[in-house]
């Protein structure tokens, strides 16, 4: 059974632990000896990291599918490592992504180790409040058999200084122009993302299974000519989409790599979906599932939480997932109706099901049982509402639908009964552009804390739009 690793790191003995961990997802993804080493290596930098500068936290490590799905290409997966903390924040991210910055008189070789080695790396820092970093690690996301190198997305929001002393090209003594979102140490945002890799099994796109394995994040590139390539010397040029082939400028470590051809399958359309799973107790199974999956134009987005925990809970929202990649094409009280009809003879499951009509940006959503949702639109957090019920057990006479406009400025969390139930959505305004693991993990830490640990399974998972050009 796919399994999620959790590992409270609390002192050095942890990090063995959290390197081991990603080793083992390593070996469940079928990455090669070197890429292991990578995902072992990254899991060990975070886990260190968590020891010197927040007094601990927690590592989780999960594999998950790239970062891009490709329409008619099955993905291969990848080891997705969040770290997650309630520490004191990290006051200068930019300077603490830089090779040889310490504030512990260490080597200051943490998180740029971590940046050059992940397949895409995300992190938010609020100071009082903790740090999530999201590193994912895989074989060779490209069908042309390149290790990956991603394109590195960095911005301020609201942090106080800036990163105009990076190294770049287009600045005197090699600087890249910084900017910064004005105010007070607020927060800072720095994902990235990479095209999305493909298998030559003929497997359909995966998406989350219990236990958080195979959890499908998929970021969905903006796209620029040739079916949208990754992100070229984004530091420089502002953010631009557009396809790569010459050395990255402007990060460390980053090496040019042929960007997709121009008969590549296109990406799928500018939406993106990540989470983070958590096991009740640190058990090797999680009772919630999420799975993100596509049929033509619907893009669909699913939590699953099992009845109770453990194996059969497991074996429920295993179920939902594997339900759902049959009845993608079907709206989600429809779908609901067929996913009733499989979980039948498991002990059951709460749903939440959200689908995003890509061509006329409406989103749909249906729910039985108690997982959350929430969607920020405007600046504001409406509740999606579910029915009660339990998806393979008892389900209501009649499902309504609720739906309202996407855009670029809106942001979905779904969320299983793990989270308070009166927990207070994040209020960083760049979080619509992060990452969407990153989003999660924020959205855990911020409603926990080590004195108020999560209380059940417990996954989040977010749709967002991709991050806009920048002019």
């Amino acid at each position: 059974m796919p399994r999620v690793w959790d590992v409270p790191v609390r002192d050095s003995t942890r990090v063995r632990d959290a390197r081991v961990a990603a080793e083992g997802a390593a070996a469940l993804a079928g990455l090669d000896e070197r890429r292991t080493a990578a995902a072992a290596l990254v899991a060990t930098e975070l886990a260190t990291n968590l020891l010197k500068h927040a007094e601990g936290g927690q590592v989780l490590i999960d594999v998950v599918t790239p970062p891009v799905l490709r329409e008619g290409r099955a993905d291969s997966r990848v080891v997705q490592i969040a770290a997650i903390d309630h520490g004191p924040g990290i006051p200068d991210v930019p300077a603490a992504l830089r090779d040889g910055f310490s504030s512990t008189r260490s080597l200051g070789a943490g998180l740029g180790t971590c940046l050059r080695l992940a397949d895409d790396f995300g992190l938010h820092s609020m100071p009082g409040r903790g740090t999530v970093a999201v590193a994912r690690v895989g074989a060779t996301p490209r069908g042309d058999g390149t290790p990956a190198e991603p394109a590195v997305r960095v911005w301020a929001d609201g942090v106080s200084g800036s990163w105009s002393g990076m190294p770049g090209p287009d600045t005197p003594g090699g600087a890249v122009p910084g900017w910064s979102g004005g105010g007070g140490p607020r927060g800072g945002l720095w994902p990235s993302g990479v095209p999305g890799g493909a298998s030559e099994d003929g497997r359909p796109p995966v998406g989350a299974m219990a236990c958080g394995g195979l959890t499908g994040h998929a970021a969905v590139a903006g796209g620029g000519p040739g079916g949208g390539g990754v992100l070229k010397n984004e530091l420089a040029n502002g953010l631009r989409n557009e396809p790569w082939s010459e050395p990255v400028s402007g990060v460390p470590g980053r090496e040019g790599r042929p960007g997709p051809s121009d008969d590549s399958p296109s990406p799928f359309p500018a939406v993106r979906a990540g989470g983070v799973n958590i096991p009740y107790a640190g058990a090797e199974c999680s009772g919630d599932a999420w799975a993100w999956v596509r049929a033509g134009e619907r893009v669909t987005l699913m939590l699953a939480d099992g009845l109770g925990h453990g194996p059969e809970a497991a074996r429920a929202s295993s179920a939902a997932v594997a339900a759902l990649h049959r009845w993608a094409h079907l709206s989600p009280a429809e779908a609901l109706r067929q996913l009733h009809d499989a979980l039948k003879g498991t002990r059951g499951a709460a749903v939440a099901l959200a689908q995003l009509d890509l061509r006329a940006g409406r989103l749909r959503f249906a729910g039985i049982g108690n997982v959350g949702a929430r969607l920020r639109t405007d600046g504001t957090w409406r509740h999606l509402l579910s029915r009660p019920g339990i998806v393979g057990v008892h389900r209501p006479g009649t499902l309504r639908e609720e739906e309202a406009d996407w855009a670029d400025d809106r942001l979905l969390i779904l969320h299983t009964d793990g989270l308070p139930s009166r927990w207070t959505p994040p209020s960083d305004a760049g979080l619509p552009t992060a990452d969407p693991a990153v989003t999660a993990g924020v959205t855990i830490r911020d409603a926990s804390s080590p004195a108020r640990p999560v209380r059940d399974d417990t996954a989040v998972a977010v749709l967002t739009p991709t991050p806009p050009e920048r002019p």
